[in-house]
């Protein structure tokens, strides 16, 4: 299994965005720019992201893009939902009529016990479990350096 690019940039734009929420609105340049995704790439998942309901945008010369909600309010796997679709390792978990011997499948119970550990994981990570283990990392770094010097 392997995320496209979408998802993969569409979660680091929004843990961007996150880093700045509450301030004002972050315009897509900005995001780009940080985390050195195309712009044009952005606006489409953006798009996504605003039919959704986890980003709103704010138009006119100061405007950019907030989140909708708190970072604590919103997972990784409602990012990745929205930009890749549901969690799935085969379709039969999916859609049980999509294959004929569903009902007595033998890997299905693997797929569907796989699918649930990713959504479980998926599903308990925040933006903000993300802001604080980034946090972490730049302290930890600051007092590496200075135990070095």
């Amino acid at each position: 299994m392997k995320l496209s690019t979408k998802g993969r940039y569409g979660l680091k734009a929004m843990f961007q965005l996150s880093l700045n929420q509450g301030n004002s609105p972050i315009p897509l340049k900005n995001i780009a720019s940080k985390q050195n995704i195309s712009e044009q790439y952005l606006e489409q998942i953006f798009s996504s992201l605003k039919k959704s309901g986890l980003v709103t945008s704010v138009r006119g010369s100061q405007g950019g893009y907030l989140l909708s909600k708190e970072p604590k309010d919103i997972t990784v796997g409602d990012i990745l939902v929205v930009l890749e679709g549901p969690v799935s390792l085969s379709d039969c978990v999916l859609d049980e009529d999509i294959c004929e011997n569903s009902g007595k499948c033998v890997t299905k119970v693997v797929w569907e016990k796989m699918k649930k550990g990713i959504e479980d994981v998926i599903n308990s990570i925040t933006l903000q479990d993300m802001i604080d283990d980034h946090n972490k990392n730049i302290l930890d770094n600051d007092i590496t350096n200075l135990i070095i010097k």
